[in-house]
This record gives structure tokens, C-alpha cells and sequence, in this order.
């Protein structure tokens, strides 16, 4: 039963993945392509726990954990560039 249900949400993940990448690509606006770029993190962090659930090993969460903090810093950094105009004062 969870081999099926994660293999019906890694492929709506996917999906959602994909969208996001159409988004990133013809997004009118830089911040358009950000908001992707955040949301394709999100999704990735997604698949990484569902691999973590299916496979039944903890390196899994840990990696989704280090993905989370680094998707974090990256938008928070870019945030202050569109401030500021630079990231390091």
C-alpha cells in the first residue's frame, strides 16, 4: 500500500516539477522565475523524502534537511540582491 501510494505521489511530484520548470523558463518576471526556482526545491525535497520513505533509510531525511537549509539561504540571499543590489556589503 505505501509502495503505491508514494509511486502515485513521486509522479504528481513530477508533474508538479515539470510545471515548474515551464514557469522557470518563460516567466515574465525575474521574481516569476525565483518563485519557480523555490517551488522546484520544495518538490525536490518532496521526491528526496518520499526515496527516504520508500527505501527505508534515514540518510534520506538528512540530505532533504541540508537540501531545506540551502534552498532557504539561496532565497533569502537573492531576496536581499533585488533589495540591495549586491549580497555582500
Amino acid at each position: 500500500m505505501i509502495a503505491l501510494a508514494s509511486t502515485i505521489a513521486a509522479g504528481a511530484i513530477g508533474v508538479a516539477l515539470l510545471l515548474n520548470l515551464v514557469r522557470l523558463v518563460r516567466g515574465p518576471d525575474v521574481v516569476d522565475r525565483v518563485l519557480a526556482l523555490d517551488t522546484m526545491v520544495i518538490n525536490a525535497i518532496a521526491l528526496i523524502l518520499l526515496l527516504g520513505i520508500a527505501s527505508e533509510r534515514e540518510v534520506y531525511f538528512e540530505g532533504a534537511l541540508l537540501f531545506a537549509m540551502v534552498g532557504f539561504i539561496s532565497t533569502v540571499a537573492f531576496a536581499k540582491y533585488l533589495l540591495r543590489g549586491d549580497v555582500i556589503e
